[in-house]
């Protein structure tokens, strides 16, 4: 699984990081979406999904290699 952000989409609303904060944070600046793991474990997925879907600005994109 890879993990790509958008930051210029992000609007820091932080659901990502409520979702999954192993794999995303905010910047201190902004608010604004960083990737901590960009290639987390499979066992992460699920939670990985749904900071996908729950993002309101669709700033997080998820592929599977």
């Amino acid at each position: 699984m890879r993990i790509t952000v958008d930051a210029e989409r992000c609007v820091g609303s932080g659901m990502c990081v409520l979702t999954a904060g192993e794999v995303f944070d905010q910047r201190q600046d902004d608010g604004k979406v960083i990737v901590l793991r960009p290639e987390p474990p499979a066992e992460m997925r699920d939670s990985v999904r749904e900071a996908v879907d729950l993002c309101p600005a669709a700033a997080i994109v998820f592929s599977l290699h």
